[in-house]
């Protein structure tokens, strides 16, 4: 007892997978199934110190 719900979730998540188009990244698939390395985003340099550095303890570094 209980199961209706849960099975009612799975059904509908399902038929909206089998149903729906979903974009499809080709190039990153090939890359992916190449083994080539994925591109990485460039994350910009943030200051080693952070703004609540000034009231750290310097004893406990």
């Amino acid at each position: 007892m209980g199961r209706g719900r849960a099975k009612a979730k799975q059904t509908k998540v399902a038929r909206d997978l089998k149903y729906q188009t979903h974009e499809t990244d080709l190039s990153a698939l090939a890359r992916e199934l190449h083994g080539e390395p994925a591109k990485r985003e460039v994350v910009e340099k943030v200051d080693e110190r952070d703004e609540w550095s000034d009231y750290a303890d310097p004893q406990r570094d």
